[in-house]
């Protein structure tokens, strides 16, 4: 669709117009369709018009920063959850874990969370241990 400022040269009015495309528009005038809302004259020509730019990286920026605040509050929840329903272990997370996996710690059925390296989680999933790894925001970040 596009939008046409018209001008009409019987009684000077100006007004909008909108159109499947230019072609369209070319045709409805050729066929003498196109007629004055105030004076019904079809002497009617477009007029220069400016057109309608949206600014795209304002869009982005506004549609980023709602993305990125919509992420954060998951992750937030989700952290709320884990130190509701887990123990926090540290920097013993890759100790911890062995332990429980390997029944050295058999009455321990909460799950646990912590610090541990990109290595040590991969080195754990090697052994068959289950081991995810989440982004942590700090409370006092913003």
């Amino acid at each position: 669709m596009i939008k046409y400022k018209l001008y009409c040269k019987n009684c000077s009015s100006n007004f909008d117009s909108w159109f499947s495309s230019s072609k369209e528009f070319e045709k409805v005038k050729k066929l003498n369709h196109l007629n004055c809302y105030f004076c019904n004259s079809s002497k009617i020509e477009k007029t220069l018009m400016a057109p309608n730019l949206l600014n795209t990286k304002k869009n982005n920026k506004k549609n980023n920063e709602k993305k990125f605040l919509n992420v954060k509050n998951k992750i937030k929840k989700y952290q709320k959850f884990i130190k509701e329903n887990f123990d926090y272990v540290g920097d013993n997370f890759t100790y911890e874990a062995r332990s429980i996996h390997y029944n050295e710690k058999k009455n321990k059925i909460k799950g646990i969370y912590g610090n541990a390296s990109m290595k040590d989680v991969n080195e754990l999933k090697e052994e068959g241990i289950e081991t995810e790894m989440i982004p942590w925001i700090n409370e006092d970040s913003n």
